[in-house]
């Protein structure tokens, strides 16, 4: 016997299965991976709604200074990135902001400061099942051009460029890292390109800003360092910012 249908589940068929409808939903996404990021962003909405809670993932959806947004923890890692990105573009959400973490590659990029990803190097284990090898992964320029000046405006370091997104944590090997250095890459997350890339296939701008919480180059640990905390918390700012900018508030 074939397989009945020509995918298993489609985003289409996630999105309705947690019965979420473009009209519950804001123009702007900002996505944390974590619940407690999540947790914090929702403090600066005002009346979050719930709009669905499935497995470990959550939405919300509120008002920022009149503007209707929409807040879920999208996704730690490419596999579980991939299943809320396709529910959100599938919903219609029209501007996805990731706010995550990175580690850098480049001894000039400090713990606490924060980087812009223009275009990604992707190593992860998804996106090849939506495009071919020779596809550019890239965020939107615009939001991404709005998002540095965003930050640098508010007197906080911020880097930009090129990004690796890599599904292997404890295989950065230094061969593997210093490839991935002369490619251009400056820092290494384990989400954007899965999110940018399904975007890009929807037609949906989206970007992504990252505060770097080590450094793989020197071997600094930055996870309980308080410059890594404060560049979590202006993430959050630098977002809700954006979307003000982009509502010409």
């Amino acid at each position: 016997m074939e397989m009945q249908k020509a995918v298993h589940l489609t985003g289409k068929d996630l999105t309705a299965m947690v019965q979420l409808r473009p009209q519950d939903v804001g123009k702007y996404a900002i996505v944390p991976g974590p619940r407690d990021r999540l947790d914090v962003l929702m403090k600066k909405l005002e009346n979050p709604v719930k709009n669905f809670s499935f497995m470990e993932y959550t939405m919300y959806t509120g008002a920022y200074e009149g503007i209707k947004v929409t807040g879920i923890n999208g996704g730690r890692f490419s596999t579980d990135t991939s299943i809320t990105t396709e529910v959100m573009c599938n919903a219609g959400i029209q501007n996805i902001i990731r706010v995550g973490t990175c580690g850098s590659l480049d001894e000039n990029i400090k713990i606490g400061d924060l980087f812009v990803v223009d275009e990604v190097i992707r190593g992860d284990g998804v996106t090849p099942y939506y495009v071919d090898k020779d596809f550019k992964t890239v965020s939107d320029k615009k939001l991404s051009d709005l998002l540095f000046e965003i930050g640098q405006g508010m007197g906080l370091t911020v880097h930009r460029g090129k990004s690796w997104t890599t599904d292997a944590l404890l295989r950065e090997t230094r061969e593997l890292v210093e490839g991935k250095r002369k490619e251009g890459a400056r820092t290494v997350d384990m989400v954007s390109s899965t999110l940018l890339t399904i975007c890009q296939t929807y037609n949906i701008k989206a970007c992504s800003i990252l505060a770097v919480s080590d450094n793989v180059v020197t071997g600094e640990m930055g996870f309980m360092n308080p410059l890594y905390y404060m560049a979590e918390s202006n993430l959050i700012k630098i977002a809700l910012e954006l979307v003000k900018k982009l509502e010409g508030k």
